[in-house]
């Protein structure tokens, strides 16, 4: 089966390409070690070739859902990966591997996503409608390198929507901010303009803020399986289970993801700074070049929450948030040099 693969963004093969014997795909989906691969036959899977992945010299990165490779093609079994293409944009969050970050023994890049125009990050305005975690998603959509949406889904449920609306436009510098109902239709249309062919939407968010039931709402027809959500909390049930790209009729793409309740920052200064750009542009014209925000005259960000015009909330959340980021970045580069002289040691041991 020929597919037309110019519909997800894969460019017509080159000469260089073709007569290596290659031939271009996107990933849509990733289970451990295998696969989902769209290409000109079709949708196949595929496996990395080892030689070029694990070899001791590799410095190919692994590909996840979203990217571009270059394939070995086999009809009769599982083709093999050889390359990852360049990424225009890409969403990681780092992974503490079962522990806290305090306590993690290792610290790696969980990347979630790549090539992707909008990230719709996705909130409830029931009882689970947080503006605290909409703000950290917002940071980690704009370290992303795509454009930030937020959608508040389940409008529907919600007698405060204009507060809530309010709320987080505060927070949401340069990014649009929707309430919509899937249920009843309300909302859809002001997203539409983001609908455009050989487009990709990344959606983020918790379990149960109605990611697939947007997905359906946008498709026009039901390619996702709905949760309802519980009645003694209003929160909803986990209902997608691995991160899967989708072609829509209308040539849209949306990668759906697992609800993500609990986000740790990776590599994150840039996405912070667009975040919280207001609060940056203070230090611009505070008194003192060196100026620590604590106790010195001419302080404009002291100035500025006596006045009003910064919520000392935001300030400590931006405390917050650089802490974090900070202490995750130093603290991986720690393991992976703690690593690195253990495996030394034991080298020499073995020499002894």
């Amino acid at each position: 089966m020929n597919t037309n693969v110019e519909d997800y963004g894969i460019s017509p093969i080159d000469e260089t390409t073709a007569s290596s014997g290659l031939i271009p795909g996107r990933i849509t989906a990733v289970h451990r070690e295998r696969y989902e691969v769209v290409c000109q036959h079709g949708e196949i899977g595929a496996r990395l070739k080892s030689g070029i992945y694990f070899s001791g010299t590799a410095d190919e990165r692994f590909p996840t859902v979203g990217d571009y490779v270059l394939l070995q093609y086999n009809s009769g079994g599982d083709s093999l990966i050889v390359k990852t293409g360049e990424r225009k944009s890409s969403f990681s969050r780092s992974d503490y591997s079962g522990h806290g970050a305090a306590y993690a023994k290792s610290i790696l890049e969980q990347l979630v996503a790549a090539n992707f125009d909008y990230v719709f990050i996705m909130a409830s305005l029931n009882y689970d409608f947080n503006v605290k975690r909409i703000e950290r998603y917002l940071t980690m959509a704009w370290q992303s390198g795509a454009q930030p949406v937020i959608v508040l889904t389940k409008a529907d449920l919600s007698h405060q929507v204009s507060e809530q609306l309010q709320q987080v436009r505060e927070i949401a510098i340069g990014a649009d901010v929707f309430a919509i109902s899937s249920k009843t239709g309300d909302g859809l249309d002001e997203l539409k303009g983001y609908l455009q062919p050989r487009k990709t939407i990344v959606f983020l968010g918790s379990s149960g803020v109605g990611k697939s039931s947007l997905v359906n709402a946008l498709a026009e027809e039901e390619i996702m399986k709905v949760s309802g959500i519980r009645e003694e909390d209003s929160k909803g049930r986990h209902t997608t289970t691995h991160r899967q790209l989708t072609l829509l009729n209308n040539r849209v793409m949306v990668i759906d993801t697992p609800g993500m309740r609990e986000l740790g920052l990776w590599d994150a200064d840039s996405g912070i700074s667009e975040t919280f750009s207001d609060v940056e542009a203070l230090f611009q014209q505070c008194k003192f070049a060196d100026c620590t925000h604590e106790r010195e005259p001419g302080c404009a960000v002291k100035q500025s929450m006596q006045n009003g015009a910064l919520n000392e909330d935001r300030w400590q959340r931006y405390l917050q948030l650089k802490k974090e980021n900070l202490f995750v970045t130093n603290k991986a580069a720690y393991l992976r040099e703690k690593d690195k002289w253990h495996k030394l040691s034991v080298i020499n041991k073995r020499r002894k």
